[in-house]
């Protein structure tokens, strides 16, 4: 049985300007344990809408993995922002946790 990356790489392939598929390509990704590949694919997110939050945790969390934490830290607390304004209680709760890390 072949990945569930391949699925969503030829979707991106035919549309890359499709920010929901490289969203679950760069899922698909983490779950194969390739975060490198899937580093890129949330920063198209990321940069594709402003009010995203999980592209901007899930890079967070890359970049937290790979000692990137300075990226890291702006991407996590642009992601706690939008969590408060979007009333996302336990994305909330994480945020500060892993923002207190940081710290």
């Amino acid at each position: 049985m072949l990945p569930r990356s391949n699925h969503f790489s030829v979707l991106v392939e035919r549309a890359p300007d499709n920010e929901l598929f490289r969203f679950s390509l760069a899922q698909a990704l983490l779950a194969e344990a390739r975060p490198d590949e899937a580093a890129p694919h949330f920063a198209f997110c990321v940069a594709k809408k402003n009010d995203w939050m999980m592209p901007r945790i899930l890079l967070g969390k890359i970049y937290l993995g790979a000692h990137r934490k300075d990226e890291a830290r702006l991407l996590l607390e642009a992601a706690l922002t939008l969590a408060v304004d979007q009333a996302h209680e336990e994305p909330e709760h994480e945020l500060r946790a892993l923002l207190a890390d940081l710290r």
